[in-house]
């Protein structure tokens, strides 16, 4: 068996790599091929391209890298109408993977999108590309199924695949103990995974952090960094902050699980990471700093009331959040200085995440994923037997 895998970005790397591992585990002999980063090609999966390595964000970004996108669809479409896999499985980044799954789809191999797009938060349109293209949606959240099934869109739930990774997330005891040593609370500062978020979250961040220390000078931040050409634009951003009001932060690369779980509270950027927070029971603000024509069309497109995926699981502002282009700066340091200064709101909040994790931080995400693609494929070949022979 032959599976052609595409993931865009760092997070649909480290999906898709436990997916492989995942599928592995039934199909020993399986072979993949693909498109993503570090993680799956260290699973066994060469790389046509290593795109997640390349993930851009915004409109402005698509446009600027089109020929780039462009071209790797081609590429990707001769190399699976030459290979002919068993199936082709993509994994979030809508923007890319909807281009495949058309130019797939008349090659007549299956297609599974596992970690949907949420086409029920904007662009819902965009389900009618789901019913042409898509075989099988594997959905992360328990609403989804219903909703793409209602839609005309075989669909399965098979959980968040997020929830596999934190039961085995390593931890440095180390840098543990060595940070539960230094005096006074930690507030880390998380500015995404991609090189344009960090530009565009980190500055107001740091200004938050500053509003922070005002207040609280015994409060001491750190700055989660994915690679060491962030950790260089987040220091280059740390120093130009204090120039205009000193304040103790430091930036760690790789050290994203350790700041978390030694941190009071956390100010962090939308995304897959909330569910990481609600894991470790952190009380965390959400901001997201997106351009004013970028915040124009979302707020055209958008149609649920919130972009954290904790408060849309529970339909309701568990984490404050803030989507736009505007100084929040304020506003963010008004709920870490909340929880700082009363023990009684910082401790109703983790009960409140307590509750919210017990229900549905459930792993086994990528094994149901695994079960369901090879089901499905089974299934098709049966179906393809059947006809042959009549």
């Amino acid at each position: 068996m032959h599976l052609f895998i595409s993931a865009g970005e760092p997070s649909g790397d480290l999906h898709g790599s436990n997916l492989i591992h995942a599928l592995r585990q039934r199909v020993p002999n399986i072979r993949f091929t693909g498109l993503g980063g570090e993680k799956m090609e260290a699973a066994g999966c060469p790389l046509l391209d290593p795109m997640a390595n390349h993930s851009v964000m915004g409109y402005k970004a698509v446009l600027q890298n089109l020929s780039y996108f462009i071209s790797l669809v081609g590429r990707a479409r001769c190399e699976i109408r030459k290979t002919r896999p068993d199936a082709v499985v993509v994994i979030d980044y809508p923007g890319f993977h909807f281009g495949l799954a058309k130019r797939v789809k008349p090659l007549n191999i299956p297609v599974f999108w596992f970690v949907a797009p949420q086409l029920w938060a904007w662009a819902n349109w965009r389900v009618r590309k789901m019913q042409r293209w898509v075989d099988m949606v594997l959905t992360t959240l328990p609403f989804e199924e219903t909703w793409f099934r209602d839609r005309g869109v075989n669909a399965k739930w098979v959980g968040h695949p997020y929830f596999d990774e934190l039961r085995h997330q390593p931890r440095d005891t180390m840098f543990l103990q060595s940070q539960r040593q230094i005096a006074g609370p930690l507030i880390a500062i998380l500015p995404g995974s991609r090189r344009r978020e960090v530009e565009r979250n980190l500055p107001m961040q740091l200004r938050a952090a500053a509003k922070i220390h005002a207040s609280r000078p015994d409060v001491r931040f750190a700055v989660a960094s994915f690679n060491d050409v962030q950790a260089g634009i987040a220091r280059e951003m740390v120093q130009q902050q204090n120039a205009i009001r000193p304040i103790p932060v430091e930036v760690f690369q790789g050290r994203t699980p350790e700041l978390i779980e030694t941190a009071t509270a956390c100010i962090s950027v939308s995304g897959s990471v909330s569910l990481e927070l609600m894991h470790a029971l952190k009380p965390a603000v959400i901001h997201y700093h997106i351009s004013w024509i970028d915040q124009k069309i979302m707020e055209r497109a958008l149609t649920v009331p919130y972009i954290t995926l904790v408060n849309l699981l529970e339909n309701q502002r568990v984490y404050p959040e803030y989507l736009g282009n505007e100084d929040r700066s304020s506003e963010i340091a008004e709920h870490i200085l909340g929880w700082l200064n009363s023990p009684s709101e910082l401790a109703a909040k983790i009960a409140q995440l307590q509750s919210i994790r017990d229900r549905v931080a459930i792993p086994g995400a990528c094994s149901n994923a695994a079960d369901a693609i090879l089901e499905r494929i089974a299934e098709l070949q049966s179906n393809r037997s059947r006809r042959a022979a009549s």
